[in-house]
C-alpha cells in the first residue's frame, strides 16, 4: 500500500519550519501505518509510543516539559539513541496523556531539531477541557480513507494511475471497462486501509464487509466511550439515519427524518461530535455562486456525507452481488454511492472548497460547487450515461462561470462551456480546471 500524504511528509521531514505535526483523520484512515512507514522509509531510527498501552508515559509530563529530560526518559524507553538528525519520534494516541499535547509546544520552542509527529483519536482529542493546547506551535496533516487512484495503486493497477495522469484520453477511454470494473470494486470497498489490503489480498467481498462492520461497531463504542452521556442516543440516531437521508431524491439533511418531530436545536451538539472526529462531513448550500463563497453559505441547509462510500455501503447492506449485474451500483440508493463517492474524492484532494447550490423557489440544485483558486465551479453529478443536464445548464445561463463540469460514466468530452469527466478519472479534474484558472488571470 501506499499513501499521497507521503510527499507531504517528505516535504514537512525538509522544511526549515518544520514544527511537530499532528496528523488528524477518522479513526481507521491508517494515521499509524502512515507515521511507521514514513519512519521506515526515511529515517535510520524510528521510536514510537503508544501512550494509550503503555500507562507509564504519563509521567514523562507531569512535571515539567523540559526536553532533555524527555528525551532521556524516551532513549531509556525504546532502547534506542535519539539523535536529532535522523530520528523520528512518534506519539501515538497522545490523547491518552492529554499533558504530551501540550508538550508539543516545547519541542516546538526548545527542540525545534526534533522530528516529532502524533496522531490520536480525534474523538479523545476533543474532550481534554482544561488543556492548553499548542496553537500556533504545531503543524496539522488531515487524512482520509484511500482515494480511488490510491485503490489502484493497491490492487496492483498502477499503470491505470499513470494512464489517467498522461491525460491521453483517447487511450484512457479505450481503458474504460477496466476502470469501471475496479470503480465498482471500490464503491463496495470504500477507501478504509484494513479493508483495501484485504480485497488487494484474496478480492473476498465477505471478509471486506465483516471489516466494515467491525469499523462501524469501533465506531458506535466511540460514541459511548469519548461523546457526553446525554447526547449518545442522538448521536446513535443521527448516524444511522445517514444512508436513508442520502438515499432521498433530495439529499439535503431533514432533522424529521431522523426522529418524527425532532429539530435543529435537538441535534446540533450531536451532530457538531460527529463532524468533529470526521466520521461526518457537512456540505452547506450557498444562495449564489460569489467570490467567497463562505460569505454565502446557509449553515442551516445543508447535505451529510460519511467518510467513505465503502462504510456507506456496509451501513446500506449493499450486497455484494449487484457488481455482477451491470451498472446497477452505479444508481444503487437512487445514486447516493455516487455521489458520496464524489465528495469523498473532492474532499480527500484537499485543493478544492466545497458546496452545493439550489434555487430559491425552482426544482434546480447543482451537486457540488467548488471554489477552486480563482473561480468558482459547478458539479453536476451522474450515477450512469445520463448526460441531461438541466440544473447545470440553468446555473450556467444565470451565472455563466468559466466552465462548468459534470462527472458521469461517459467518456472525457469537451465543449465550449462544459467539460465531462469520467467518474473514474476524476483525480484529473485539478489539471483541466487550470487551464480555466489561468484564463482568469
Amino acid at each position: 500500500m501506499d499513501r499521497s500524504k507521503l510527499s507531504d511528509l517528505i516535504a514537512w521531514k525538509n522544511s526549515p519550519d518544520r514544527k511537530p505535526l499532528i496528523i488528524r483523520g477518522a479513526r481507521q484512515t491508517g494515521k499509524t501505518w502512515l507515521m511507521k512507514e514514513f519512519g521506515r522509509r526515511y529515517y535510520a531510527k524510528t521510536v514510537y509510543l503508544n501512550f494509550e498501552k503503555n500507562k507509564r508515559l504519563a509521567g514523562l509530563f507531569t512535571d515539567d516539559f523540559d526536553i532533555s529530560r524527555v528525551i532521556t526518559a524516551l532513549q531509556a524507553e525504546s532502547g534506542l539513541t535519539v539523535t536529532a538528525q535522523d530520528t523520528l519520534l512518534l506519539f501515538d494516541e497522545i490523547q491518552a496523556v492529554p499533558e504530551a499535547i501540550t508538550a508539543l509546544k516545547y519541542f516546538n520552542e526548545d527542540g525545534p531539531e526534533y522530528h516529532v509527529i502524533a496522531a490520536g483519536s480525534l474523538p479523545g482529542l476533543a474532550i481534554h477541557k482544561g488543556i492548553s493546547f499548542p496553537v500556533g506551535k504545531v503543524a496539522f496533516m488531515d487524512l482520509h480513507p484511500l482515494t480511488f487512484t490510491e485503490f489502484l495503486h493497491a490492487a496492483g493497477d498502477s499503470a491505470l494511475v499513470e494512464m489517467l495522469h498522461s491525460g491521453d484520453w483517447k487511450l484512457i477511454t479505450a481503458f474504460k471497462t477496466r476502470y469501471i470494473e475496479r470503480l465498482r470494486q471500490y464503491y463496495f470497498v470504500g477507501g478504509m486501509p484494513e479493508p483495501v489490503v484485504q480485497f488487494a489480498r484474496d478480492q473476498d467481498f465477505k471478509k471486506v464487509r465483516d471489516l466494515q462492520k467491525q469499523i462501524l461497531e469501533t465506531y458506535e463504542l466511540d460514541f459511548s466511550k469519548h461523546a457526553p452521556a446525554d447526547i449518545i442516543p442522538r448521536i446513535r440516531m443521527l448516524w444511522n439515519s445517514i444512508p436513508s437521508q442520502l438515499a432521498r431524491e433530495n439529499r439535503k439533511f431533514i432533522y424529521g427524518a431522523v426522529r418524527e418531530g425532532s429539530r435543529a436545536k435537538d441535534y446540533e451538539t450531536a451532530l457538531s461530535w460527529l463532524i468533529d472526529c470526521k466520521q461526518v462531513y457537512q456540505v452547506n448550500r450557498v444562495s449564489k455562486p460569489g467570490m467567497p463563497l463562505i460569505a454565502y453559505e446557509e449553515r442551516n441547509v445543508f447535505k451529510l456525507f460519511l467518510v467513505d462510500t465503502g462504510l456507506l455501503a456496509a451501513m446500506g447492506d449493499l450486497d455484494a452481488r449487484i457488481l455482477l449485474e451491470g451498472n446497477d451500483v452505479f444508481s444503487e440508493l437512487k445514486g447516493a454511492l455516487t455521489e458520496q463517492y464524489v465528495h469523498q474524492q473532492l474532499a480527500s484532494s484537499e485543493t478544492y472548497s466545497v458546496w452545493y447550490w439550489s434555487a430559491e423557489r425552482a426544482p434546480a440544485e447543482v451537486d457540488f460547487l467548488l471554489q477552486y483558486k480563482n473561480i468558482i465551479v459547478p458539479v453536476e453529478v451522474k450515477a450512469e450515461e445520463n448526460l441531461h443536464s438541466k440544473s447545470l445548464r440553468s446555473f450556467r445561463d444565470r451565472y455563466n462561470p468559466p466552465v462548468s463540469l459534470r462527472t458521469s460514466m461517459s467518456d472525457y468530452r469537451r465543449e465550449e462551456w462544459l467539460v465531462n469527466i469520467p467518474l473514474y478519472a476524476l483525480s484529473e479534474a485539478g489539471g483541466i480546471l487550470d487551464s480555466y484558472v489561468n484564463r482568469e488571470l
